[in-house]
């Protein structure tokens, strides 16, 4: 039996791949929508998020902050059995992460922070990739869930270490979309076809990642978000939240992170400027338009 608190765009698909695997899954969340889903897809929900821990000898929280995070443990771990594997997949501050390290073994139980990377596609195919973080035995128990639900699991060391990955991961991708993005409306100023710099960079030295399976203008990649009008894989406020997470973590670390906060400020000015709901990858479509006359 699994818990599995926060069954959103991300933790639903988690919790039916764990479903379909045979893993009997207590479910809660607070947004209707969320609920119909989880249980369409086999979940059991139950009442409250204290009633989804009580039998589970794991539990799975994948929630949208480190506010929300310490929220949840609040109510639960009081109400969970002893020795509990607690098992953090929100994105959310190292500080955070450790916090909640701490607070579930004072109340007697274990903890692993296990971020992801993949998206909601990579959810709902099971082929995330997990960033984890807390002691290798902890991280031995959750690794059979993590499978599931993963293709790729990364132990990157003691408490907090999977959000440590994670924010350093996001910091370089959404630098180097901006950089991509910033590429392409200098080209199309300079008479270049999306389609000419799109041969020349993926076969040279600009390439990369977020060029060759997420490039932000249509056409060169047919499965990116930019042929979808930028219906988010990764959505522009996420991004903005984990570069937010990244500029606080650099600040606090006294890193010279020029590229890291100037980052954070481009798409905090993008999601107050219209880019919510949209991918992280239409940040091109902000730039052209700030290049306009």
């Amino acid at each position: 039996m699994v818990g599995f608190i926060g069954l959103g765009h991300m933790g639903g698909p988690m919790a039916a791949n764990l479903v379909k695997a045979g893993y009997t899954v207590i479910g809660f969340d607070v947004v209707p929508a969320a609920i119909e889903a989880a249980t369409a897809s086999g979940v059991q929900m139950a009442a409250s998020a204290s009633e989804a821990v009580k039998e589970a000898p794991i539990v799975i929280t994948m929630l949208p902050s480190g506010r929300h995070v310490h929220s949840v443990l609040d109510e639960v771990l009081g109400a969970a059995a002893p020795s509990t594997l607690f098992l953090e997949c929100s994105t959310i501050d190292v500080d955070d992460a450790k916090a909640a390290h701490a607070k579930a073994r004072a109340a007697g139980h274990r903890c692993v922070d296990a971020p992801v990377s993949g998206g909601v596609g990579g959810a709902t195919a099971g082929t995330l990739t997990f960033m984890v973080g807390g002691p290798a035995d902890d991280v031995a128990t959750a690794h059979p869930l993590l499978d599931v639900m993963g293709k790729r699991i990364v132990h990157c060391g003691d408490a907090g270490a999977g959000q440590a990955a994670k924010i350093c991961n996001n910091m370089i991708l959404g630098i180097t979309m901006i950089g991509i993005s910033e590429a392409f409306v200098l080209g199309e100023k300079l008479g270049l076809t999306n389609e000419a710099l799109f041969e020349v960079a993926a076969n040279a030295s600009g390439q990369c990642w977020a060029l060759t399976s997420y490039c932000p203008v249509p056409g060169p990649v047919p499965a990116s978000p930019a042929n979808n009008n930028y219906e988010p894989g990764f959505a522009v406020e996420l991004m903005s939240k984990d570069l937010g997470l990244a500029a606080s973590a650099l600040r606090n670390a006294g890193v010279a992170g020029d590229l890291g906060l100037h980052a954070s400020e481009i798409y905090e000015r993008y999601l107050e400027e219209g880019g919510k709901g949209r991918d992280f990858s239409a940040i091109v479509t902000d730039i052209r338009r700030r290049s306009e006359g």
